[in-house]
């Protein structure tokens, strides 16, 4: 079924439709990929069945489903369907398709809206949706690439559930090409590795690898079979799923720095890598290195900061792509190093005590006095040269005295001497049992 919503097409056209158009499912049952909401016990099935359905916001990477699950909803439960998408529409759409919902609730028919793109929608215009949605007049199902929790009001997010659309899996991208090639009537022209690439080139997105497939139909001439190079060439590689404002910048960069800090050297130059892949500015991700250099490292070992201001840089210095080496190099680096967030945390509770005690004069013995009026007010009086001390220290108490004696830095009694061969042998048993 092409779309349950539109009107019959002239004869020879609906094969002349993209292929992902063609294989739309035609019942939740149908749907791949998304069994924890449209299996047998899956959340939207439950709904269906309850015979209750509530509005929603539907979260998922591109490819996943959400607009083809919604129209399948609605179908499902005989509720009319409203599409419209946030990056054409204004606000005079949206009363457009508020009132002609209120017209056909008079008549006892309830409108599912949904709303593609719902984020790109401002503060004012999400919280237009906040009557209609609490009267009844419309279950309002709306599909984001972005977390919910950053680009959608509260009260917008506390009337709807949402809905966790997952990338699909090598497995349903799999089945999705076994259903191709059935509605086409012949076999991809790909050998074994061929096929597994072009499942990874898809990137967990389905509509993806149904117009990859199409593609490599079209290139293939009477007899020919492609291997994974040739596929590489045809489809000329999709780029990763990668937005550098948004999710997932943010998901690698935390995956990144999370690495670094877990001593993990593998796994922190797989993300470096994917971030360098997906376009990422190597000049960035060197400020973020420096940034790990002085947050986990520290003091456990200084040198790490030198090393990553040097890599960046080289960087600056050689371009791309030899630039990268440098920064791969100081990345490993830090993920080897002795770790210490001493200084860190020593910095966040001075800060808050800065904040928290205003404006207090220092202790009067270690301020400078330059006039007789100073000197008369006790200014300097007692103050002990460290110097001229024995050892060099002498003791003194530095802080306010309306303050009191703190404590900010505590450095670890254990030294910085933790054996890096240690973590190095326990991420390669890791690996051994992962199978890796």
């Amino acid at each position: 079924m092409s779309d349950l919503f539109s009107p019959l097409e002239p004869a020879g056209m609906s094969e002349k439709r993209p292929l992902a158009d063609r294989l739309r499912p035609e019942s939740l049952a149908e749907v791949t990929g998304q069994e924890h909401l449209t299996g047998k016990d899956g959340v939207l099935a439950r709904m269906i069945a309850s015979g209750s359905l509530g509005s929603m916001i539907f979260w998922g990477p591109p490819g996943t489903g959400k607009t083809t699950v919604a129209r399948l909803l609605s179908g499902e439960t005989g509720l009319a369907f409203e599409q419209i998408s946030a990056i054409f529409s204004g606000v005079a759409d949206l009363k457009r398709v508020f009132e002609a919902a209120r017209v056909r609730r008079m008549s006892g028919r309830q409108t599912l809206l949904f709303v593609d793109e719902i984020h790109r929608f401002n503060r004012a215009q999400q919280d237009s949706f906040l009557p209609v949605m609490e009267d009844g007049t419309v279950i309002l199902v709306g599909a984001t690439t972005e977390n919910p929790s950053f680009e959608l009001n509260a009260a917008l997010l506390s009337r709807a559930r949402v809905m966790t659309f997952k990338p699909h899996d090598e497995a349903s991208l799999a089945e999705l090409l076994e259903r191709a090639e059935m509605i086409e009537g012949r076999p991809l022209p790909l050998d074994t590795d061929a096929r597994a690439s072009l499942l990874r080139m898809a990137d967990g997105d389905g509509r993806a690898v149904l117009t990859l497939a199409e593609e490599v139909w079209r290139a293939a001439r009477k007899g020919e079979v492609f291997d994974a190079d040739a596929v590489q060439q045809i489809v000329q590689r999709r780029a990763p799923v990668y937005d550098k404002g948004q999710d997932g910048h943010y998901n690698l960069i935390s995956a990144l720095h999370k690495s670094v800090r877990g001593s993990d050297p593998d796994a922190a130059l797989y993300y470096l890598c994917r971030m360098f892949d997906a376009g990422e500015d190597p000049l960035y991700l060197g400020r973020r290195l420096v940034r790990m250099a002085v947050e986990d490292i520290g003091l456990a070992d200084p040198q790490a900061l030198v090393i990553c201001n040097a890599a960046k840089d080289a960087y600056d210095y050689l371009g791309s792509p030899e630039g990268e080496l440098a920064l791969a190099q100081a990345c490993v680096y830090l993920a080897t190093a002795p770790k210490s967030n001493a200084v860190y945390t020593a910095y966040k509770a001075a800060m808050r005590a800065a904040k928290e005690n205003g404006s207090l004069l220092p202790p009067k013995h270690i301020l400078n006095a330059p006039t007789k009026l100073m000197k008369g007010e006790g200014y300097g009086d007692g103050y002990r040269y460290d110097h001229d001390e024995p050892d060099a220290f002498s003791g003194q108490d530095y802080f306010p005295e309306k303050m009191g004696r703190r404590t900010f830095y505590d450095p670890p009694e254990r030294g910085f001497e933790r054996d890096i061969r240690k973590r190095l042998d326990w991420w390669a048993k890791l690996r051994t049992e992962r199978g890796g």
